[in-house]
């Protein structure tokens, strides 16, 4: 079996290998929630915290962009295996934990049915079983975890590696929105998966205005844009007519901020009181930034966040500014 040097396991002994060392981090998505970080416990507001966001770590990518062919599944990602241990010591170092840490889809880069896959996943998962017990892992759904033009199947697919495809979660009274942007950038081959994740939405933002959270933060792989919502249409961000209609309603809720990733590089915006945060990878770089993760600090009235590259993650924590607000 091909292991990017990271990894090998005897064909056979995968499910077994997985049950001994708990695969059930990876799948506490289910039933449209999140196990641990439900209603009933995490309605209330206690006071401030922060979480991690990461993107893309992507095994695969650096070796395809290098040789300038990302249509392969990227044959050697031992560098982003690397990479995401690099990100999951750091996290793990940093006082106060987090609440969470959530990586906003391209777990991996070979697409459903490639050769490499199922490898790839397995030394993700691996890299990632490291992460402290008490910061949950919260997995977001990517055009390379699904195919440019999800299917039913290529859904399952992903579910049964990493947990629903999206679900809502609550920490500490913030309401946590976790969406399938695939499903808005192209459905054309599972419409009624589209329709199923609008209609879930929308009871999300109604049942939002009854429970009164105190802030609503939203999940996705996808930008809704780069710069400004009126740019042109892009491969790295939802098409205009799509993502008017899905910023009028986050605004309309009261949604407080989007963050994504997908575009390997940081950028994003903010209009209307919507702040649109696009961070850059753990994964490859395709700009000047450096790999990293993004780290969010909640309070009564705000959402703050400074990406940090992993080297300044691991010598220094979370920066002063940020650490003061937490206090």
């Amino acid at each position: 079996m091909r292991t990017g040097g990271v990894i090998a396991t005897e064909p056979g002994n995968e499910a077994a290998s997985m049950a001994a060392t708990g695969d059930a981090a990876f799948l506490r998505a289910t039933g449209r929630t999140f196990v641990g970080l439900g209603a009933d416990v995490e309605r209330e507001w206690r006071g401030s915290f922060y979480f991690v966001q990461a993107a893309d770590p992507q095994l695969g990518l650096m070796k395809a962009w290098r040789d300038g062919d990302c249509n392969t599944p990227g044959y050697e990602w031992a560098e982003e295996v690397a990479l995401t241990r690099k990100a999951v010591r750091a996290v793990n170092r940093l006082a106060p934990r987090p609440r969470f840490m959530v990586l906003c889809g391209d777990l991996v880069h070979a697409l459903p049915d490639m050769e490499c896959r199922e490898e790839q996943e397995r030394d993700l998962k691996e890299a990632l079983r490291a992460t402290s017990p008490d910061v949950p892992l919260v997995f977001v759904s990517g055009n390379h975890d699904l195919g440019n033009t999800p299917t039913a199947e290529t859904v399952a697919q992903y579910c049964r590696s990493w947990g629903d495809d999206y679900f809502s979660f609550w920490v500490g009274g913030v309401l946590c929105l976790v969406l399938n942007s695939q499903l808005y950038y192209d459905h054309s081959a599972c419409p009624e998966l589209g329709r199923a994740q609008e209609a879930w939405l929308e009871e999300r933002l109604q049942e939002a205005e009854r429970l009164r959270p105190r802030h609503i933060l939203v999940f996705q792989h996808i930008p809704l844009y780069l710069r400004r919502p009126d740019e042109d249409d892009d491969y790295f961000n939802l098409q205009k007519g799509v993502r008017e209609r899905l910023r009028e309603r986050f605004c309309r809720a009261g949604v407080k901020a989007v963050f994504s990733g997908h575009y390997h590089r940081n950028a994003g915006g903010c209009h209307d009181g919507l702040d649109m945060v696009v961070s850059s990878a753990i994964g490859c770089q395709l700009g000047e930034d450096m790999h990293g993760v993004r780290i969010v600090v909640v309070t009564a009235d705000r959402v703050v966040h400074r990406y940090h590259s992993l080297d300044r993650l691991a010598e220094s924590g979370v920066e002063a500014e940020l650490k003061q607000l937490l206090s």
